[in-house]
């Protein structure tokens, strides 16, 4: 699949697969940031992205991301094919969770995005399942 990619900084690097078995692509911090301790910021990630209606983007931490003393404020973002104009550039909501400042530097790769497809639904409202219960969280036991 071929997307549309428009970065900011044309000095940093294109966002790229870091490995050939590689799902997500890693992108990276457009500036300099420090963030205060337990507070947000919003760290920007150089890109504006389109692709094809069907599909979505999904921004995670990378597997390292937590080392910097940050993660994602909201765990996943989603980003939808009709955020695609020329200021759409996608940020990073970070939560520095420790108790001192974090810098992040400028060029820092700090999350991976990963495009995938997704259906939309239509809802059919019930008054009953008429399923059998499989009774909650944790159902099946631990081993």
């Amino acid at each position: 699949m071929n997307i549309r990619i428009k970065r900011i900084d044309k000095s940093l690097p294109l966002p790229e697969y870091k490995t050939k078995g590689a799902a997500a692509f890693d992108v990276y911090a457009r500036e300099t940031m420090t963030i205060k301790p337990r507070e947000v910021a919003y760290i920007p990630l150089n890109i504006c992205l389109a692709f094809p209606p069907g599909t979505c983007v999904l921004l995670a931490n990378r597997s390292s991301t937590h080392k910097l003393g940050i993660t994602s404020i909201n765990g996943i973002g989603i980003g939808d094919s009709d955020f695609c104009g020329d200021n759409d550039e996608y940020k990073f909501a970070a939560l520095n969770y420790t108790d001192k400042e974090v810098t992040i530097e400028r060029g820092t790769r700090i999350a991976q995005m990963l495009i995938m497809d997704y259906h939309t639904v239509t809802f059919e409202e019930v008054d009953g399942m008429k399923n059998n219960d499989r009774g909650g969280f944790g159902s099946t036991g631990l081993k």
